[in-house]
């Protein structure tokens, strides 16, 4: 099997692994090149596939778009040192029980494959990731190997994401900082009870959570120069939905504290989907609506300054698949309390639904010049008066009426 065939098994195999961006959001290309080909969206392909794809050796790699740090996208690929594992995670494809053709990278191999996609400006980010094996510090290890023969030995100055394993200790979690651009560790579950339903094998607190603590200490402790571009790489985790038996509730009040306490930039929340073969391949799937308002709920935490109390829960704890917790909050507590845009704070005006933090800004800019009296103003700023009508005040009075002669 050559390099590029591992390649395809062990990137077509990370779909789970959140890091880049939904197809629905590709707005670039990927540069054209011999052998690169791209396939077209496919309309029954879940949001969280890749669209694109280059053809290496015959052999069809997924390539995923991510955000760089300073905003810019870029054509990222997920890779794995090894699909085997000596885990029993009861919903992983690489469980360790599990009949499935298993692929084994040296760190040098993959590192020199990547380096050759990216010569060619098919990739400009890595992922990396992998199975366990001997342990979390050994397979760590082969991890920062692969990342420093990256940076050292072929000099690569592009994007780095490295998964820290359950198990890692302090030192390798530093250098892994020093060389990559996002480092993350996947919770899985938001507690230890409900761990131990996804992954009876793991510590939710020495083994996930305390890498998390660490790297806030790090931050604290050591100076940034030590990275490789002389700043901190962003954090991030990542949630099984549904398995567990966990709330709503429980993920929003983790993520709360996530955010706000350990700093992470970005919480994940992967849908339960069954794998054949693996000790939950006959739970039902997770609905996909559930995650995305768990992601939207996690958006206005972190960019809108909502707070755990915000949010409408059912009485099981969990939010509403048929409305937006941005909308299900404003109906419950603007409808009859709007929000007169003249006056209110910065903070108050990114509760109304229709206006986020860029709206935000032009609203006070426009502020300065002159009072806004009537929809078409809001319209030329760039709100969405539509969602935002209901829940606001113009000169002294609700827009409705104005509304309706657009």
């Amino acid at each position: 099997m050559d390099g590029f065939e591992k390649l395809a098994l062990v990137a077509s195999s990370t779909e789970f692994e959140s890091e880049g961006e939904p197809t629905s959001s590709w707005k670039t290309t990927l540069p054209a090149a011999t052998g690169c080909q791209f396939s077209l969206p496919d309309q029954n392909r879940p949001a969280s596939q890749p669209c694109k794809y280059i053809l290496a050796n015959g052999h069809q790699i997924p390539i995923h778009m991510t955000a760089a740090p300073g905003g810019r996208r870029i054509p990222l690929l997920k890779a794995m040192l090894t699909t085997a594992c000596e885990m029993n995670c009861k919903y992983c494809a690489f469980t360790s029980n599990r009949d499935y053709r298993r692929v084994t990278f040296k760190p040098q191999e993959l590192a020199e494959l990547f380096y050759s996609i990216h010569e060619k400006g098919w990739v400009d980010g890595i992922f990396l990731s992998t199975g366990i094996f001997g342990g979390g510090v050994n397979t760590q290890n082969h991890l920062l190997d692969t990342a420093e023969i990256l940076r050292y030995r072929l000099k690569f100055r592009g994007y780095i994401h490295l998964k820290i394993m359950p198990g890692s200790e302090k030192e390798q979690l530093l250098q892994a900082m020093r060389l990559a651009d996002r480092v993350s560790v996947n919770l899985e579950a938001p507690s230890e009870p409900r761990l131990a339903k996804l992954a009876p094998r793991k510590n939710f607190q020495e083994q996930l959570l305390q890498p998390l603590q660490w790297m806030v200490e790090i931050r604290k402790n050591f100076s940034p120069h030590l990275a490789w571009d002389g700043r901190w790489p962003s954090s991030s985790t990542q949630f099984v939905v549904g398995p567990a038996g966990e709330s709503d509730l429980e993920l929003i009040s983790l993520t709360a504290s996530l955010t706000n306490i350990l700093g992470l930039s970005r919480t994940y929340y992967e849908a339960f989907k069954p794998v054949p073969g693996t000790p939950l391949e006959c739970h039902p799937p997770e609905d996909p609506r559930r995650q995305h308002r768990l992601y939207q709920a996690s958006f206005l935490l972190r960019d809108y300054r909502f707070d755990v109390e915000d949010f409408s829960f059912s009485p099981q704890g969990n939010l509403p698949l048929e409305l937006d917790p941005k909308r299900a909050y404003a109906q419950h507590n603007l409808t009859h309390s709007p929000v007169d845009l003249n006056t209110a704070e910065p903070y108050e005006l990114l509760r109304i639904p229709g206006i986020g933090p860029s709206g935000v800004k032009a609203i006070m800019r426009a502020r300065q010049v002159r009072k806004l009296q009537d929809i078409s103003q809001l319209k030329k700023l760039g709100i969405l008066v539509e969602r935002a009508a209901p829940y606001v005040i113009l000169d002294g009075k609700r827009p409705e009426q104005q509304l309706e002669l657009l």
